[in-house]
């Protein structure tokens, strides 16, 4: 099974690429892991990344292509793999089909979690951080059995910068303008499956099942 999970910050995506890496037992692969850890390798790739990096400037997309395709090369790949933060313009994604059909390899889904911003701003705007610890809460979901007080540390809880309102708004303006036109290109292409993420995480998960397993 060949996926990409597209969703916005907060909606649960990470919650459900841990069951589908499981239930799949296919690896996800995260570009920001990859290139962590071709930089961190001192790779011939990661070299060339780190000089981009230096000057402040984005990596090139031939050289986190020529990565993508070193780590789908990989053993723990052979039965798929779910591809997190990838592509993320269109230029990536035809990149992205390029490499694939030169590897004879086809994408089976691009899942879309979608989820009203109303409620991914409810949902992030009440969570709470512990200073001491860093656990993290949501007043609505999973309160702290005492008020402001971590229940593991008993340290005091905040609410970070960006869980404030106002950056959540701007984060989803850019998260939906970075992905609606990746998600019209692989709409055109029959590939995408939208799941409607507002139910229990068990009732998305079947959601998720249901569209992509025939």
């Amino acid at each position: 099974m060949r996926l990409i999970l597209i969703g916005p910050p907060g909606g649960g995506k990470g919650t459900q690429a841990k069951f589908l890496i499981d239930h799949f037992a296919i690896p996800q692969i995260s570009t920001g892991d990859m290139l962590r850890k071709n930089v961190h390798d001192k790779t011939n790739l990661g070299l060339e990344a780190q000089k981009f990096m230096n000057l402040g400037k984005l990596v090139p997309d031939s050289v986190i292509l020529q990565m993508m395709q070193s780590r789908i090369n990989e053993t723990d790949c052979s039965n798929g793999y779910i591809l997190d933060g990838f592509p993320r313009t269109i230029p990536q994604a035809e990149g992205l089909d390029d490499l694939l059909s030169e590897l004879e390899q086809k994408l089976d889904h691009v899942v879309e979690i979608n989820v009203p911003d109303n409620l991914i701003i409810t949902r992030l705007s009440n969570r709470r951080s512990c200073k001491e610890c860093g656990q993290v809460f949501n007043l609505i979901f999973e309160p702290p059995t005492t008020a402001g007080k971590c229940n593991t540390c008993n340290g005091e809880l905040y609410l970070r910068d960006d869980d404030n309102a106002a950056t959540i708004q701007q984060r989803l303006s850019v998260y939906h303008n970075q992905t609606k036109p990746v998600i019209d290109y692989y709409s055109k292409q029959g590939l995408t499956q939208v799941i409607n993420a507002i139910g229990t995480i068990d009732e998305i998960r079947l959601e998720i099942l249901k569209n992509i397993v025939l």
